[in-house]
C-alpha cells in the first residue's frame, strides 16, 4: 500500500498543472477526442454493433455542437 501511495504522489507531481479542469482539457484536445470517438464507432460497426457505434457518435455530436455554441457566442462578443 505504501509503495502505491508513493507512486501516486509522484504521478500527481509530474502531471500537475494549476488550471487544468475537465472542461479545459476537453476543449484543448477536442479534435483528438472526436477522432478517437469516431474510431471507436467505426470499430463497433465492424463488429456489427450499430447501436453502440451510434452511442459514441452521439457523444461526439454533443461535444461538437457544444463547441460550436461556444465559438458562436465568442463571435458575438
Amino acid at each position: 500500500m505504501r509503495m502505491w501511495r508513493r507512486r501516486n504522489q509522484e504521478w500527481r507531481r509530474l502531471f500537475r498543472v494549476s488550471d487544468e479542469t475537465v472542461g479545459s482539457l476537453a476543449e484543448l484536445y477536442l479534435g483528438n477526442l472526436l477522432y478517437a470517438l469516431e474510431l471507436a464507432a467505426l470499430s463497433l460497426e465492424q463488429q456489427e454493433k450499430p447501436t453502440d457505434a451510434a452511442f459514441y457518435r452521439g457523444i461526439a455530436r454533443k461535444l461538437a455542437e457544444a463547441r460550436g455554441r461556444d465559438v458562436g457566442s465568442e463571435a458575438t462578443r
